[in-house]
């Protein structure tokens, strides 16, 4: 069962013929806390060994604040805006249809008996509540190393409501949702968390502009050890990631997680087998950065797909992301500090895309004699006004932040590094 469907399943007290069920609920239970581990510790420590040593506790700080942030903005409006169905209906364009309502503002009316399909919908709300944390925290690698504290919290807070919350709602809220309507295939966030994350990713970093020395100066990460650490802990939360998004312990959530590995392990190759064909040598940044693409692209499709499916998905984001991340960042000339845009943005892409075509049973997939030209137009509507909405509602954001806070730090902040001139302290005694 995808999100999507599953919130078709969202009453605010629990139908007659609803049950609890523990298995699914322990499933569930274990997802979220997986999910969260993907932020904290995982990419808080895949980006921090990717900086500088000067920034590495901004990087930190970062993640740790929007994970708490991210949390209080989801319980106090964010959830009912994504999940509040009131006024939706199948097949009818309507405001509901864009956006959610109020009704669930601070989980009102909803206790322990409340359920959502055979789960808590208090625990619907929090395994929703880790993909509202990661996604902006996400976008942090593209503007490392030069956005002020204070622009980071205020941008990503109206990101979240403006941006991710009716994306969210239009493909995961329920019939009636724009999106859902059409029958679009995200299962897991290819749409909802990657495009709009590496899209915004480089909307940001274009408008703050590079870092001071980019591209002369080298900036090389300051701990692989940390980055390869960070790696491990999401590809084992991205389990709970994908196989979480069937909302019960049954073969859906088996085939996610095989097709999840299966992918992640092929894109590792994939991205490694470029650079030593190219370069004479594999390096340890390379395979974990292929790593987080396949699993990146991978998402959106891995509720439909089988094996094959997972292989193809992880080869293709091998190679594309990789040139994102390098011949096409390097001849635009922006600064996407650590490959969002590259690898979160184009492999979100590329997994929707491809969903269509490897859910086909011919490939695999679970979803029968699938039209795939006529899926294929769905997921390309989709992923391009979420791309349009994105950029210009995130252009529009970082403005209204530039003139309230200031987006950048000044020349000297950047030249001693944010962990000195924003929180005074360092990551390391030398």
């Amino acid at each position: 069962m995808t999100l999507g469907a599953a919130a078709l399943l969202l009453p605010s007290r629990a139908l007659a013929q609803d049950a609890l069920d523990s298995g699914d609920t322990s499933w569930i239970l274990t997802s979220t806390a997986l999910v969260l581990f993907m932020t904290l510790p995982g990419l808080a420590l895949f980006y921090g060994g990717l900086v500088r040593t000067k920034n590495v506790l901004s990087v930190l700080m970062q993640c740790l604040v929007l994970a708490a942030l991210m949390s209080v903005v989801w319980l106090v409006v964010g959830y009912s805006l994504s999940f509040d169905g009131t006024g939706m209906s199948a097949g009818v364009v309507n405001a509901s249809s864009f956006i959610g309502g109020l009704s669930k503002i601070f989980l009102r009316g909803i206790d322990g008996s409340t359920l959502s399909g055979t789960i808590p919908e208090a625990l619907f709300f929090a395994f929703q509540m880790t993909f509202a944390i990661i996604t902006p925290a996400l976008i942090v690698g593209a503007f490392a190393e030069r956005m002020k504290f204070s622009a980071v919290l205020l941008f990503s807070t109206l990101w979240l409501l403006f941006v991710y919350a009716p994306i969210c709602h239009m493909t995961w809220g329920g019939e009636g949702g724009l999106f859902a309507d059409w029958g679009v295939f995200d299962f897991a966030g290819g749409i909802v968390v990657h495009i709009t994350a590496g899209v915004a990713a480089l909307v940001a970093c274009v408008m703050i502009g590079a870092r001071e020395g980019y591209p002369k100066l080298p900036m090389p990460p300051h701990n692989l050890t940390m980055t390869v650490t960070g790696t491990a802990m999401l590809w084992v939360g991205w389990f709970g990631f994908n196989a979480g998004s069937a909302l019960a312990a049954n073969g859906d959530a088996a085939m996610a997680l095989v097709v999840t590995h299966i992918s992640a392990s092929t894109a590792t190759l994939t991205w490694m087998g470029i650079e030593w064909l190219r370069h004479g040598k594999p390096s340890v940044l390379g395979a974990a950065t292929g790593s987080i693409a396949g699993l990146a692209a991978v998402t959106p499709a891995s509720g439909f797909i089988g094996p094959v499916g997972g292989v193809a998905i992880g080869f293709a984001s091998g190679v594309v992301c990789y040139l994102a991340a390098t011949s096409l960042k390097r001849s635009m000339g922006y600064d996407d500090s650590l490959d969002v845009f590259g690898v979160h943005g184009v492999g979100g892409f590329v997994g929707i895309m491809l969903a269509a075509v490897f859910a086909s049973s011919v490939f695999g997939g679970n979803q029968g004699d699938l039209a795939i030209g006529a899926q294929l137009w769905v997921q390309f509507k989709a992923a391009a006004i979420t791309i349009v909405y994105t950029a210009g509602m995130s252009f529009g954001l970082l403005k209204l932040v530039d003139v309230t806070t200031g987006l950048r730090v000044d020349e000297g902040a950047e030249k001693t590094g944010l962990d000195l001139s924003l929180h005074d302290e360092t990551g390391y005694n030398l």
